[in-house]
């Protein structure tokens, strides 16, 4: 069924199929949202309220995940990758170590791929298991898997020679193609006993996810799909439950997900409906496979006619999918605007001014978002904003943990529970809220005039610390002493002892109530008492930094209430891994009032009347296409990436055949388009889109803004 908006006729038609399985298609600003929920609607005033599970997004389906394994009896926490990746780096110490039996033994050659880098190795290795968890093979299926890919690839190698592949090689990595029959044998070794490593690791990451009694959302979809499949008894329990399903925003469901869903309403999804957009598929590289929840409806729907965009947006992004066709148009009114800088500081600068002028003509902020690929470094266009005076806000892949306001706050919580950690005690002495100099500082860290005097407290002195055993005497270094005793106060100026004494006096302030306060409202108070003020009352960076103590609380209060009986050290450590680790990402914040910097997974489903999209080069948005350091293929098996041992190439040939066979890097290139362009049809009035420095020949990665620019669509200008 082809239609342009759903009409009452069809609309019909669809509430008169209930129970079959309903694929909702269409660009953003179709409706499809609208329809999905119109179909939510008619299920539950036909089948009653709780008839249908409703996903707005396929993350949730682990709530319906944890019905299941409520329903087995399984008790479990549910944990982010954040922990996972913890759990997993407990799982594979034992590999850093050499101590496992098969490398004593000979079975195993630790000179696999990567491993020379432990730290990266593990990372690559545990984004492998997220992805084969996405894709629902389990460690034995991906030794099995890996073990045939091998010995069928280098039984019967390919032509290594052959001139499209010397020429889709960069000049680089040609050397990896001039391999013998010895050199590649010793590489299909190598490739074994990485294979049995990450199995192995797998398996033990599955094992201590167990003993934890801990899973995160696609470990517990897994978890529940194999119930499903042993006891199919409990998928009956679960359809009679719920004998529909909605997901929005389907295009990101991965294997592992429509395999849940079908081991509950079966291989045709009878009952369930899902609304999704191919052309907004950019986790594809993740695992996502929309194409095949699409496959398995019995009816489709696709909308065509767009409600949100001016037509200006709308042929600029599909002059940018590659529709080429000429539209006669008229009187297309201005809504795409393109701009380069000559330096990143010029842009931000640029962009501030555009949202200062669109604030000042009456739009509100929340209705202005400024959208990048990613925001895990977006301080220059932050400050800009905040130059301005316009509250700001940011969310997405962004390390809050990491943040300088919050390492200010956390700071100051350390510097309550271990004055003897001087990397923290020196970032609030030489902040702003008590700014001693440098010779204040190095006289603080000298030793005392008096020789006599005790490196260690007497029996009976209380701890400067709040830890209830006895502090390492090895750590008390002169800093943490000096700033708690006071013995180098008679060498400072009075203005240093005056901020001194002020700070010694908070802090023996926290040390006293610390014991009455629960974690939060002793946050708060630290926060209130030892912080400076970013900017007066009322003003733009003050409400930005409230917002962001009031995220951080909220993060460090999560982890509080779910380890009850964590101290203040370890709700701090917590934070310190978190702040070491690439997955981490702040969700929106509730409240109006602010321009919102988010990237293009936190926009998703969400449309602003001005959007901007900053930092549109290559490199950034797209992003460059930088492979893992192993890849997997079903058929395949492993392709690692780097070569070990006696090798005269860095690369594999297994990698450098496999990246162009599958053209990884254009497909890569074609989902950074697709991001782009769904940043671009965020947007309901206008849209601008800004980069620095001088673009590049677009051979590596596309440039949009430059296609953009030379496209001269109606309705789109260069601005000055």
């Amino acid at each position: 069924m082809i239609a342009r908006g759903i009409d009452e006729a069809q609309q019909a038609a669809l509430d008169a199929q209930l129970d079959a399985s309903v694929v909702i298609l269409g660009a953003p600003g179709t409706g499809k949202t609208t329809a999905l929920m119109r179909r939510i609607e008619r299920i539950r005033s036909e089948r009653g309220e709780g008839a249908i599970f409703v996903a707005d997004r396929p993350e949730r389906l682990a709530d319906l995940a944890r019905i299941v394994l409520e329903m087995e009896g399984a008790t479990f926490s549910l944990i982010d990758d954040i922990e996972a990746e913890a759990l997993f780096s407990a799982a594979a110490r034992t590999l850093f170590n050499l101590d496992w039996e098969d490398f004593a033994a000979g079975r195993l050659d630790p000179e696999v791929p990567g491993l020379r880098s432990p730290e990266r190795f593990l990372l690559s290795a545990f984004r492998l298991i997220r992805k084969l968890r996405d894709a629902a093979i389990e460690p034995q299926e991906f030794l099995e898997r890996s073990l045939a890919g091998a010995t069928g690839f280098y039984a019967k190698p390919p032509n290594f020679a052959h001139p499209e592949l010397i020429r889709g090689t960069k000049d680089t990595y040609r050397d990896s193609l001039d391999v013998t029959s010895e050199e590649l044998q010793r590489q299909y070794r190598r490739e074994i006993d990485l294979a049995k490593i990450l199995a192995r690791l797998y398996e033990g990451y599955c094992s201590i996810l167990d003993d934890a009694r801990s899973l995160t959302a696609r470990d517990a979809v897994v978890r529940a799909l194999a119930v499903l499949r042993a006891s199919p008894s409990r998928a009956t329990s679960v359809r009679l439950r719920f004998p529909h399903a909605s997901v929005d925003e389907a295009q990101d469901l991965t294997p592992a997900s429509i395999a849940f869903l079908q081991a509950i309403y079966g291989p045709a999804l009878a009952g369930v409906t899902l609304a999704g957009d191919p052309g907004a598929a950019t986790n594809t590289f993740r695992g996502a496979r929309p194409e095949r929840a699409f496959a398995a409806a019995d009816v489709s729907v696709k909308l065509t006619e767009q409600h949100r965009s001016p037509l200006a947006i709308e042929l600029a992004c599909r002059r940018l999918c590659g529709d080429v066709q000429r539209m006669e148009v008229s009187h297309v009114m201005q809504a795409v605007g393109v701009h380069r800088a000559k330096s990143q500081r010029e842009e931000a600068h640029f962009v501030a001014g555009r949202v200062r002028a669109s604030l000042d003509a009456g739009t509100r902020p929340e209705d202005i978002a400024l959208i990048f690929r990613s925001v895990s470094d977006v301080h220059a266009y932050e400050e800009a904003l905040l130059d301005r005076d316009i509250p700001v806000v940011v969310a997405g892949d962004r390390n809050i943990f990491n943040e300088p306001r919050a390492l200010d706050a956390l700071a100051l919580l350390w510097n309550l529970w271990d004055p003897f950690r001087h990397d923290w005690m020196l970032r609030t002495l030489g902040g702003r809220a008590f700014a001693l100099s440098d010779a204040t500082i190095s006289r603080l860290c000298s030793e005392p005039p008096d020789a006599q005097t005790a490196l260690f407290a007497f029996d009976g002195e209380n701890s400067p610390t709040t830890k209830s055993s006895r502090w390492d005497p090895k750590r008390d270094l002169r800093l943490g002493w000096n700033v708690v005793r006071g013995e180098q106060d008679a060498a400072l100026t009075d203005l240093a002892r005056g901020r001194l004494h002020r700070f010694r006096a908070m802090r023996e302030s926290w040390l006293r109530d610390s014991g009455e306060l629960g974690f939060g409202d002793l946050a708060r108070r630290v926060w209130s008492d030892g912080l400076a003020s970013q900017g007066p009352e009322g003003s733009a960076r003050l409400l930005a930094q409230r917002q962001l103590l009031e995220m951080l609380l909220e993060r460090l209060e999560t982890y509080a209430h779910s380890h009850p009986e964590a101290t203040l050290g370890e709700i701090l450590e917590n934070a310190r891994r978190r702040s070491e680790s690439e997955l981490e990402a702040c969700e929106e914040p509730r409240g109006d009032g602010f321009v919102r910097i988010l990237s293009v997974d936190a926009a998703r489903g969400r449309s602003f009347s001005f959007v901007v999209i900053p930092d549109a080069r290559a490199g950034s948005f797209p992003r460059w296409y930088v492979p893992d350091s192993f890849l997997f293929s079903p058929a395949l098996g492993m392709i690692p990436k780097e070569n070990v041992g006696d090798a005269r190439a860095s690369r594999t040939a297994k990698f450098s055949f496999y990246v162009h066979a599958k053209k990884t890097r254009e497909k890569y290139n074609a989902e950074e388009r697709r991001a782009f362009v769904y940043a671009m049809r965020r947007a309901t009035r206008q849209v601008l889109v800004t980069a620095y420095d001088r673009a590049t020949r677009g051979t590596t990665a596309p440039e949009f803004l430059e296609e953009l620019r030379n496209a001269r669509t109606p309705g789109t200008s260069v601005e000055e």
